[in-house]
């Protein structure tokens, strides 16, 4: 065994050991590479010039245009919490959907695939169906573990279903990955990997999974008695109200995923987007002259979208100058008084005490998010002047069965970090080293990115540190024991490994819709 080796193991014990013992994940991250290298280094089998890399490296973190996404979707997700539209769309398709066992149990999936598409946050989601739907799963029948099971799962459809986090993450390393592959075997014009092909790529997966979900409860439940004394009677809604509460989200879904997938925008472009929409929507809610507010800017910025497809909105330029014409100015003058009203807006959430809040924690977020993508960039120098990216090389290839091997390896490998690490952690460790090497062959970057997207879902529900088990638990009753949400979520565990292994068995469900679409 030679030193490069001890001192590699040396540095995996001591980052675990780090974060098992309670140290923050970003200093475990960054602080256990860092004492190790400076200690190998006073052997001489370390190289401090590594380290020389540090600021090219966050440099590159803080001005990379596609990160600039992630706060956006966590803003615009939050702001939807927050104003309480997630939620008025939540009691809105329950109260429709509801009325048997199955039917109310079918309804926490399909609104969950809806605010999946719409938040993404798995706590905001989590403890939102464990508040206002679990009450009524154990009214109509369903018993602990059934209901415990679904609405952790379910809340963690946000993770594959675009927009996601995850696939905003994985697309930058992938493209990296795959980048570095395609150089080191020749290939200096490959062709690129997008957060979109990604977002494409993901659609069917997470439909998938969604049906999978679907059949099980339908299964589970087709025995039990379907009706019970103490349902409690839910206030009917008319349709003009289910569209009410319901179509403007969909409407910003369709609005930020379309422009994306047909190629309108980009994630970030997208992203600025959906915060808009969300801010709109945030504002009308708040009814009065606010939502007359909101409704007049939406239909602005509609007429504006109409004028620039036909060609009858925008500046016009000659000579790389702006020419002074009717079309420059009544454009500039239509899109100044849009954005007047969404200043409007934004400011009537101001007052309403729902944009600072959502503001401080996208913050938060983002800082931990951007904070753990640094210091994995640390741990990655250190690996790397270990040797590591060799090392590793050295065992795959030395795997039957070749790539695919190579692959069954990774995602046994990512499966089990999951019940220690968080998602951004598995990311930004584990595909800078494999993704190189693993994506030099035939494998498709997108199928490779989506069955690593499918196997970190998983880690949100796998204890002791995944983060629905935590959420469900701060809503949950006390009746309802920490061992019983744990052996609640082993079935959906399950068939988010069915869904894992299809897509495994069937690429095409991941690349048929990208190819078509690009």
């Amino acid at each position: 065994m030679t030193a490069d080796i001890l001192w590699l193991l040396l540095l995996a014990l001591s980052v675990f050991a780090c974060i098992l013992s309670g140290v923050p994940v970003l200093l475990a991250i960054a602080g256990a590479p860092t004492l190790v290298a400076l200690l190998a280094a006073l052997f001489g089998h370390f190289d401090l010039i590594f380290f020389q890399a540090v600021p090219q490296r966050v440099y590159g973190v803080m001005t990379n245009p596609l990160l600039l996404a992630v706060p956006l979707f966590v803003l615009m997700g939050l702001l939807l919490e927050k104003s309480r539209q997630a939620e008025l769309m939540l009691k809105s398709l329950t109260s429709v959907l509801g009325g048997n066992q199955t039917a109310l149990a079918l309804s926490v999936v399909l609104v969950s695939a809806l605010i999946a598409a719409s938040t993404g946050i798995i706590g905001a989601t989590i403890v939102m169906l464990g508040t206002i739907t679990l009450p009524a799963l154990l009214s109509a029948g369903v018993n602990r573990r059934m209901s415990s099971g679904l609405i952790c799962a379910s809340g963690t459809l946000g993770q594959i279903i675009p927009p996601s986090i995850i696939l905003i993450l994985l697309g930058d390393q992938i493209s990296n990955a795959y980048f570095e592959a395609q150089q080191a075997a020749g290939n200096f014009a490959p062709d690129p990997v997008t957060v979109g092909d990604l977002f494409a790529g993901a659609l069917l997966p997470g439909l998938l999974l969604v049906a999978l979900y679907a059949g099980y409860v339908v299964i589970r439940l087709r025995k039990t008695p379907q009706t019970s004394p103490e349902v409690p009677a839910e206030p009917a809604i008319t349709v003009g109200e289910l569209v009410r509460n319901i179509a403007p989200t969909l409407g910003l879904i369709v609005a930020v995923l379309g422009s994306i997938l047909v190629g309108i925008a980009t994630p970030t472009e997208a992203a600025s987007v959906g915060v808009a929409g969300a801010v709109l929507i945030a504002a009308g809610g708040q009814g009065g002259r606010t939502a007359r507010l909101a409704i007049l800017c939406a239909g602005l910025a509609v007429l504006l979208l109409v004028l620039r497809q036909t060609g009858h909105f925008g500046l016009e330029f000659s000579g790389g100058r702006v020419v002074l014409s009717l079309k420059t100015l009544i454009s500039a003058v239509l899109a100044c008084a849009a954005f007047g009203l969404l200043l409007a807006n934004m400011s009537s959430l101001f007052r309403s005490g729902i944009f600072i809040p959502a503001l401080r924690e996208t913050i938060s977020i983002t800082g931990m998010i951007f904070g753990i993508v640094v210091a994995a960039s640390i741990l990655s120098l250190v690996f790397r002047g270990f040797n590591g990216d060799e090392h590793v090389a050295e065992l795959l290839e030395a795997l039957p069965g070749g790539p695919l091997g190579m692959l069954a390896l990774t995602m046994l490998v990512i499966f089990l970090l999951g019940f220690i690490l968080e998602f951004v952690e598995i990311i930004f460790i584990v595909v800078p080293i494999v993704g190189p090497i693993i994506l030099q062959s035939d494998i498709s970057p997108v199928w490779f990115a989506i069955l690593i997207a499918l196997n970190l879902q998983t880690s949100f529900l796998t204890p002791p540190f995944g983060f629905a088990l935590f959420y469900y638990r701060s809503v949950a009753p006390p009746e309802i024991r920490t061992s019983e949400i744990y052996m609640a979520v082993i079935p959906f565990v399950a068939i988010q490994l069915l869904a894992l292994a299809l897509v495994a068995f069937f690429p095409g469900l991941s690349t048929w819709l990208p190819d078509v679409l690009f």
